[in-house]
């Protein structure tokens, strides 16, 4: 058993690697189908190798089923990366990290319908104080740019896409360890991305300097370690713990934009994003998570 202070640290760096996603997207100049594809690509490399030493007789074993479900995990993730990356580059950090993060509402309604999972009272309110949020955020947007508001659509979608990807997760999980899954998932994702970036024409080189540094960072520190140490803390913890933790991720950001980017959130999107938050909060303590392990 790990102790308790490995496990807090490990989990509050994960959360920390994470909120710097949104940060580095934006000091990433290039297109957000090329921002995802190198932030995938960048992660599967060593994912892949690992999964490649460790776990091939996982692969060789698995029925076509369920390489299918794993295929569609990472087309799933695919479309999260693009959707929620394009909305970073339209609306503020605060708005899209705040909708984004409404993932585990989505989750509880896809698990309901799909997995035949029953939503609690709780989990209902969340739903309902999650959107009624959302729309604040919106609103606020709405004011300010069609741009903006275009910005939250694509973040609600990103929050929408993250969903699937779990509840596909959870079968695929079932019969696949944490290095055999995300050493197949993220390479499909980063194959998906790389063919949607070179149908819509988005560069993947030429990038400035500043750029590359960003794009390998995104793929190591959010992806790579921030990602794994969540998955890493969920074998110890409780999952809607680790996901109330990760409510802390918008915060983070949010904070992080002020001094990095000069992002300071209007009262609208505050009030919208602390009330999402809120709901959040209660469909994650209301259900159990969805997240694979």
């Amino acid at each position: 058993m790990v102790g308790r202070f490995r496990l807090g640290a490990g989990l509050a760096t994960g959360v920390l690697a994470v909120s710097w996603a949104a940060i580095l997207v934006r000091l990433a100049a290039a297109p957000a189908l090329s921002v995802a594809a190198w932030r995938l690509l960048v992660a599967s490399v060593p994912a892949l190798a690992w999964a490649a030493l460790r776990h091939r007789g996982e692969w060789r074993a698995l029925p076509a089923r369920e390489r299918w479900r794993a295929a569609g995990a990472g087309l799933a993730l695919a479309a999260h990366f693009a959707t929620w990356i394009g909305s970073l580059q339209l609306t503020s950090v605060a708005a899209s990290v705040a909708l984004v993060t409404t993932q585990p509402v989505w989750v509880a309604l896809f698990s309901a319908a799909f997995l035949g999972e029953r939503v609690s009272r709780r989990t209902a309110l969340g739903i309902a104080l999650s959107l009624a949020g959302g729309v604040l955020v919106a609103g606020a947007d709405l004011g300010t740019s069609a741009r903006a508001l275009a910005g939250d659509a694509l973040a609600v979608a990103g929050a929408v896409f993250a969903a699937l990807y779990f509840v596909a997760g959870r079968r695929a999980r079932a019969t696949l360890s944490l290095g055999a899954y995300v050493g197949a998932v993220y390479p499909v994702a980063a194959v998906a991305l790389l063919a949607a970036a070179a149908l819509a024409g988005a560069p993947l080189s030429g990038f400035t300097r500043g750029t590359w540094a960003a794009l390998l960072l995104l793929g190591l520190v959010p992806q790579l370690i921030g990602h794994s140490l969540l998955n890493w803390s969920l074998r110890w913890l409780p999952a809607p713990l680790v996901a109330v933790a990760i409510l802390a991720e918008p915060v983070v950001s949010t904070l992080l934009a002020v001094p990095v980017l000069g992002e300071r959130p209007g009262p609208g999107v505050a009030a919208g994003g602390l009330l999402t938050l809120c709901g959040v909060y209660l469909a994650a303590t209301g259900t159990e998570a969805a997240g694979p392990r």
